[in-house]
Parts: structure tokens; C-alpha cells; sequence
């Protein structure tokens, strides 16, 4: 967990500053931006493994950001989405279902649960990376099954 990279995005800066706090305290590195712009160009250059962003972002609005960081890393890079001003289940509903967004939290935060989320979606993608074989090894596995299979003979029984 250690040493992963968070973007995190929000136009308010004392937003980002108490986010940033916390989240170092995971030991965590932390990239900031200020603007939806800005945040795109980190994500691209950055390659963070989790996106924080604030719902209202100048330049970028936060949902469509939210769509092309899920879109263009095919949903490897969780987003979660911070607001003070989308309240209410059908905008949580929308982001999860229809943005990509991981998760959805509404301001003021609950910063365990938050922190917990966090924590929670950084370790599920190391979980998958590291239980994923790669294609070779599984060829050659199957291979190997496939050569072991003993053949089966195809003898017609009379009757």
C-alpha cells in the first residue's frame, strides 16, 4: 500500500489540503490539482493508482472526468467523487452507475469511511494484480493439462 499514488482534485483548497493530510498519514503520495484540466493532464503524465475529485471542477466538470479516467483506464484507476453540492441517492446512483465512479461521498466527509474507501479500493487492485497469472503462465498450464489428459478411445460397444 505503501507509496501509492492519489490524485486528488477539488477547486476548494482547504478541501485539498485536509484530504492530502489525511491520506499521507496512510502513507500514501499524494499529486494535487486544482482544476479538471489540470487533474487530466496529472492523471495522464502521473499515472496515479486512485483519483479523489471534487463533483464541481472548473475546466472539466468532476462526472466527466470521472468518465475518462474509468473509460481510458478501462476501469483500473478507481474514481471516488467528493461533493458538497450533488446530494442525495439518485446523484450517487448516477455517478456509480452511469459515470464509473467506485464511490461517493457527500461533504462534510466521514473520514473513516472515506479513509476505509480508499484503503479498501487500493488494496482490491493490488489484490487482482497479484492474483492474476500472466498469459504465458496459463498457456503453458494448459498445455501441460491438455498433454497430460490421458485419450480417450472411441470404441463403438455392439449391440
Amino acid at each position: 500500500m505503501e507509496g501509492k499514488k492519489v490524485l486528488i482534485v477539488d477547486y476548494d483548497s482547504r478541501s485539498l489540503e485536509t484530504m492530502s493530510k489525511l491520506l499521507k498519514s496512510q502513507k500514501l503520495r499524494i499529486i494535487q490539482a486544482a482544476d479538471g484540466q489540470e487533474a487530466y493532464d496529472k492523471f495522464k503524465s502521473e499515472k496515479p493508482d486512485l483519483v479523489i475529485l471534487e463533483a464541481i471542477l472548473p475546466k472539466i466538470h468532476g462526472f466527466d472526468l470521472t468518465k475518462k479516467i474509468s473509460l481510458e483506464s478501462e476501469g483500473r484507476v478507481p474514481v471516488i467523487i467528493v461533493t458538497g453540492l450533488y446530494r442525495g441517492p439518485q446523484y450517487k446512483h448516477e455517478a456509480l452507475s452511469s459515470f464509473g465512479a467506485a464511490d461517493y461521498f457527500e461533504k462534510p466527509v466521514d473520514t473513516d469511511k472515506f479513509v476505509g474507501s480508499v484503503l479498501q479500493l487500493l488494496h482490491d487492485e493490488e489484490d487482482i494484480e497479484e492474483d492474476l497469472p500472466d498469459s504465458d503462465s496459463v498457456i503453458a498450464g494448459l498445455s501441460l493439462k491438455i498433454k497430460a489428459k490421458p485419450q480417450r478411445s472411441k470404441e463403438k460397444k455392439a449391440s
